[in-house]
């Protein structure tokens, strides 16, 4: 469907271009486009090659590991149905980890980990498990301290301070977490 709607505006905007004698202006703002996506391209790997290779230091040297059981008592009260010593455990506490970090690349895999692992033992497995609903809630509200991307959206762009945006981007993502969670835990309440 997605494809159709582009596809229509892009035509609908080619279409009206030409009518209206704008036809030189788009070819130039295509080419211009194409040259900012491969420079912004350029620069989120160069920061996301940084924090991902963070974040395979962090993993060699022990601190996730660390981290993640530090994490072990609010994962077992945001995931009861999991059992105490579960590998799932580990694969949520990296996916946090490395969403906490801005890493939505280095937490994705991690990510597909958790949820196989919930869906083991998941008892009805057409139906997503209480705990698979919290851990999709809590991705989708995403926590973080570092907004990478924006960062690097910023510097490309050259903002002043490009980091400024990291106070406003933990109290949002913060406020969002911390309402997704009490939404899933008053949902889980009014079902038991």
């Amino acid at each position: 469907m997605l494809n159709y709607l582009w596809s229509g505006m892009i035509l609908l905007a080619i279409v009206t271009a030409a009518f209206t004698g704008n036809l030189p202006k788009i070819t130039t703002a295509a080419l211009d486009s194409a040259k900012e996506a491969v420079t912004l391209c350029i620069t989120v790997l160069g920061v996301m090659s940084m924090w991902t290779g963070l974040m395979k230091i962090g993993e060699r040297s022990g601190l996730i590991i660390n981290m993640a059981n530090k994490m072990k008592p609010l994962l077992q009260y945001l995931f009861p149905e999991i059992p105490k010593n579960h590998v799932a455990f580990k694969y949520i506490a990296t996916n946090f980890i490395a969403n906490i970090l801005g890493l939505g690349w280095a937490a994705t895999p991690a990510g597909l980990k958790a949820m196989e692992t919930m869906q083991q033992l998941n008892t009805n497995k057409e139906i997503a498990s209480r705990s698979m609903r919290m851990f999709m809630v809590i991705n989708m509200s995403s926590l973080q301290l570092v907004t990478v991307n924006i960062i690097a959206y910023r510097m490309q762009h050259g903002s002043v301070n490009p980091s400024e945006i990291i106070g406003p981007g933990i109290l949002v993502t913060s406020i969002s977490t911390v309402a997704a969670v009490v939404y899933c835990k008053l949902l889980e309440r009014v079902k038991l």
